[in-house]
């Protein structure tokens, strides 16, 4: 049986070929929905490409956990025996969306773990290092990977003017003009969390951790003349590998390893642990074998897996955790801010960047919101209405700050914001008591009007904070309520 074209609201089409029109050589009718429907989504064909990582490819996989590190993790998706469905965007940084994938240029490797507890976006690239390390940097650092506003040309000299000018970026500069600034493939490159994380076990005892990705199918590069050939044949070369790969059977495999520093030698470390241009010492944190990623199933549409990823360091499960690290902190919030900016600020709900798990917050109304998740009544928090309530036993132990350079120590964290002062009543009450007579009585049925349909319970709870401002004012909103207070047997 034939399959009937529908528009996108399911409603059959009867011709896609010939617009309506006065006569057979007449003119164009608007009246023709199809016609406008087709033209106007065209329009909207595209959605705003990505500020950096514009070319990328995806596939779907699983992580396995094949050893034991719950002493530094009781991250559910890092115990032993775990296995956890995972998407994987590979991607250039500089390059736009029609750029070759054989530039030399570095790798972005962008992991999501759809985990038991939310998802876990590892947002690195395919070198342990990168050229800045601090956020505010990072947009003139694009600047200069991309084309220069006046020529619309890259600009190499920018680019080496913000190098030279930056000696922090001399680490990642060498990695990028080595043999590795050009992958053979994807599959034949390593991936690295770059950034420092934590980990954090049951006992709420934090460590320092670098993630690790070593490719099974072993290191591949390509020199700039190989390069070059192969661009002229194929700019999507990368692309091609990967899901060919994969659609034969081809799995490729990365071991996952760690390198773990204790929050003692971090503070004791002669550099900062924390500084993205710098690596750990093998020989002093050496990797620790933790399993195994597997990509084993291609997307079936590009643009709705691949292009629509959304990936954020900030998505973060139990047991893991981010760290000083000042281009981590930036990228929390520039990452899920550029998704909402190209996809909605519902961007979560499209499918593969849905979590697994039940989904309760209390975000409301703006683009991309399908209305998928169950929010009963209660759309704001704290609610009585029995709503979802935030758990402490998901919350981070306190994280030492300033051990460097014989700076003094102080504790960051989730700090109860009432706990030093539960005097909230003296000011009302001041303010309660200079109040003219009259006044105080608008004040009463002011209050009294507003309560046209609040729950008694509520009425009651604001009553009781009224008697601890004065219980003038708790005698004269509760006369105001007149009957219906009566009928509450207030």
């Amino acid at each position: 049986m034939k399959k009937i074209m529908t528009t996108a609201s399911g409603n059959p089409i009867g011709d896609n070929q010939n617009s309506a029109t006065t006569s057979p050589r007449g003119f164009v009718s608007l009246s023709d929905y199809q016609l406008l429907e087709k033209l106007a989504f065209q329009n909207r064909e595209r959605i705003p490409e990505r500020t950096v990582h514009a070319k990328g490819s995806g596939a779907y996989g699983v992580l396995e956990i094949t050893n034991d590190i719950s002493a530094y993790t009781c991250a559910s998706v890092l115990q032993k025996g775990e296995k956890t469905k995972l998407f994987i965007r590979f991607s250039t940084v500089a390059g736009e969306a029609g750029a070759a994938d054989a530039e030399r240029d570095v790798r972005g490797f962008a992991v999501k773990f759809y985990t038991k507890e939310g998802n876990w976006d590892l947002v690195g690239n395919n070198t342990p290092v990168f050229f800045i390390r601090d956020g505010i940097k990072f947009p003139d650092f694009i600047h200069t990977q991309k084309r220069d506003p006046k020529t619309n040309l890259r600009c190499n000299d920018a680019a080496w003017d913000f190098w030279s000018l930056n000696p922090e970026t001399m680490h990642q500069v060498l990695i990028l003009m080595s043999d590795r600034g050009i992958p053979a493939s994807y599959r034949h490159m390593h991936g690295f969390g770059s950034h420092t994380y934590s980990l954090i076990n049951a006992e709420g005892k934090r460590v320092w951790v670098k993630f690790h990705f070593k490719t099974r199918q072993g290191i591949k590069n390509l020199t700039d003349c190989e390069a070059a050939e192969i661009i002229a044949k194929d700019r999507e070369s990368h692309q091609r590998d990967l899901y060919n790969a994969i659609d034969k059977g081809n799995f490729p495999q990365w071991d996952f390893k760690i390198q773990v520093m204790s929050e003692e030698q971090a503070a004791a470390c002669k550099f900062n642990p924390f500084d993205l241009t710098k690596t750990w010492s093998h020989k002093e944190f050496p990797l620790i074998d933790v399993g195994v990623m597997t990509l084993n199933e291609n997307p079936q549409n590009y643009f709705n897996e691949v292009e629509q990823a959304a990936f954020s360091p900030s998505n973060v499960v139990r047991g893991i955790g981010i760290s000083p690290d000042r281009m981590l902190v930036a990228r929390t919030f520039s990452y899920p801010d550029a998704q909402r900016y190209r996809l909605g600020v519902h961007y979560q709900q499209l499918s593969v960047n849905r979590p697994q798990n039940a989904v309760c917050e209390y975000y409301n109304g703006g683009a991309m919101n399908f209305g998928i998740y169950d929010k009963g009544t209660a759309h704001y928090e704290p609610n009585s209405r029995g709503g979802a309530e935030a758990d402490a036993r998901y919350n981070e132990p306190n994280v030492r700050v300033g051990s460097f350079g014989g700076e003094a120590l102080f504790e960051m964290g989730k700090f109860d914001h009432r706990a030093d002062d539960d005097d909230y009543f003296t000011c009302a009450r001041d303010l309660f008591n200079i109040l003219p007579n009259d006044e105080k009585e608008r004040l009463y049925k002011n209050v009294a009007g507003s309560m046209e349909g609040v729950r008694e319970c509520v009425v009651k709870r604001a009553l009781e904070l009224f008697k601890q401002i004065h219980v003038e004012y708790y005698n004269g909103v509760k006369s105001a309520l007149k009957c219906k207070m009566d009928t509450c047997s207030l």
